[in-house]
């Protein structure tokens, strides 16, 4: 009989349906009803669910679960980030000047070149530089991202341009790297030394950027991403996008953004960004605070307890810690969440120990990164219920197994061994939401949840794993891309219940009970938010 007397819309069935509610028993089949789940049960029961009206999807083989949520991404702002070449895959200076160089032939002698992704491991021992830039685009100006989003080598044309011929003082940490005679050698760190030369770089017009965005949503759904958590909105039209994005139809995902407090906000500027909280669309609302207290480890810009081999990583991005901790306590009595973006070890202790001294009125704080976390930490992090996010693909991709990449080098062993403690954290009893970072790291939510179990790259078995003591099990990947990214905002959620949401996705591989590599490259069959196929519409039928 119809569920509750009327008729489902939609009926899903499958070989397994990971619920991930305790409540419910084995499912291989799911009601849907304006856009939320109305039953659960076996194929039997389906039989009598649905009537003439109701259309049934029978996805076989498949196994469904909800819909995946990345905990940490950026695609507004990385629509600028990820511009030009591609140059993650790069492994030596070699590749990346001949991949430079192909796409400077392509551009007039004044246009500019521009890449993203570039590991500085292929730069070995010597500091990340603009002179590869110079040969290889042929006097053009250039501007490349380095893989962390948090510095950029630029060639000569590029600083001229940007009358970039020295130090400068900035709000924060940031800083342009110069040579013993005081020259810029075309590092670039942090966002506002990076911003001298982003703001004359060419861009994308408006409708490029909208039709990008769109572009980019459609490529994360069809891994299984239903909603993403933006750590970021400083783009002077990122709501002005959103909303041409939903004039033309829905977002492809979710987003939830939370934009960026920085260092030196007035007061006043600071009530003008708190106003922001609230605003939204059909598939997008602005909730939440982002902050930054450090930088990145492989550009020396994180915050340690002790300097790293390079004498480096010894302050904090926010140049007045008091001022970082006035701001979270600001946001705290205003019932607002905070993520902290905090890499270094000393700047999650300062993050941690700042959360953990508020009065405890079930706003969900969260860390962000958390790559080198020594035990005492750890313990804050438990005893005060602070949430934590984590990127598999920043240890997988970075890092390696015998400890020579540039990170681990900066480290040392001992603090190297305490990269991406995921699998401590979750015996620990913490929340752990994951994400990719994009475009830091690739988005494909399939390959991050298998570098969870493997601590290696996914499709990569000759990879010797970093520290896989740190893996975690095949639920608790699952896990931190559902149920735990709804809980370290403090919401309930990732999970198909009833009433919940119909976020949902059908992979042909089953993540709970395959190899993770097979996982990894496993085809989306059906991806639906609120019920109606984003990816996949194709595969129904009606009954």
């Amino acid at each position: 009989m119809p569920v509750d007397g009327q008729e489902p819309d939609l009926v899903i069935l499958a070989r397994v349906v990971h619920t991930l509610d305790p409540d419910l028993g084995d499912v291989e089949a799911l009601a849907i009803r304006d856009g939320r789940i109305v039953a659960a049960g076996g194929r039997n029961d389906a039989a009598a669910w649905g009537g003439g009206a109701t259309r049934v999807i029978d996805l076989g083989a498949a196994a469904v679960t909800p819909g995946l949520v990345d905990a940490h991404l950026h695609p507004i702002s990385g629509l600028e980030l990820a511009r030009g070449v591609d140059l993650s895959g790069c492994e030596d200076l070699d590749a990346v000047s001949a991949a430079l160089a192909e796409a400077a032939a392509h551009v007039g002698a004044d246009d500019w070149v521009s890449g993203w992704g570039l590991d500085p491991n292929v730069f070995g021992t010597t500091e990340p530089h603009g002179g590869v830039l110079d040969a290889a685009c042929g006097g053009r100006p250039a501007f490349v991202m380095l893989f962390d989003a948090h510095s950029a080598i630029v060639s000569r044309a590029a600083l001229r341009l940007a009358d970039v011929v020295g130090e400068r003082e900035f709000p924060d940490a940031s800083r342009i790297v110069v040579d013993a005679s005081g020259d810029p050698t075309g590092l670039l760190l942090e966002n506002e030394a990076m911003r001298l030369v982003e703001s004359i770089r060419p861009s994308e017009s408006f409708d490029e950027r909208v039709a990008h965005l769109v572009a980019v949503l459609e490529g994360m759904a069809a891994t299984g991403i239903t909603a993403g958590h933006v750590m970021d909105m400083h783009d002077d039209d990122a709501i002005a996008v959103l909303e041409a994005v939903e004039a033309q139809g829905d977002l492809p995902i979710r987003l939830r953004i939370s934009p960026m407090c920085v260092p030196g906000m007035t007061d006043t500027e600071f009530a003008e960004f708190v106003g922001l909280q609230g605003r939204g669309g059909r598939r997008w609302t602005v909730e939440g605070v982002k902050l930054m207290i450090d930088g990145t480890i492989d550009n020396g810009t994180a915050w340690l307890r002790e300097p790293d081999t390079r004498g480096e990583s010894t302050s904090p991005l926010w140049l007045d810690p008091a001022e970082y901790a006035r701001r979270v306590t600001e946001l705290h009595s205003r019932g607002i969440p905070t993520a902290t973006h905090a890499i270094g070890d000393k700047a999650i202790e300062v993050v941690v120990r700042t959360l953990a001294a508020l009065q405890r009125t079930g706003i969900q704080h969260r860390v962000e990164h958390i790559e080198t976390l020594p035990d005492d930490v750890l313990a804050v992090f438990v005893e005060a219920g602070i949430a934590a996010s984590m990127q598999p693909t920043h240890c997988t991709h970075y890092t390696r197994a015998d400890q020579t990449d540039n990170w681990s080098v900066r480290l040392g062993r001992e603090r190297a061994d305490r990269a991406w403690r995921i699998g401590d954290l979750r015996t620990a009893g913490v929340t752990v939401a994951l994400g990719s970072d994009w475009p830091v790291a690739p988005y494909d939510a399939r390959a991050s949840i298998a570098d969870a179990i493997l601590r290696r790259p996914a499709l990569k078995p000759h990879v010797a794993p970093v520290l896989p003591e740190q893996a975690v099990s095949a639920l608790q990947a699952l896990e931190g891309y559902t149920t735990h990214a709804f809980a370290s905002i403090g919401a309930v959620g990732g999970t198909l219940s009833m009433g919940a949401p119909a976020d949902l996705v059908a992979f042909a591989v089953d993540p709970l009970d395959s190899d993770p590599d097979d996982f990894a490259a496993s085809d989306v069959l059906l991806t639906l938010i609120d019920g109606t196929p984003v990816i996949g519409a194709d595969e129904r039928v009606d009954a």
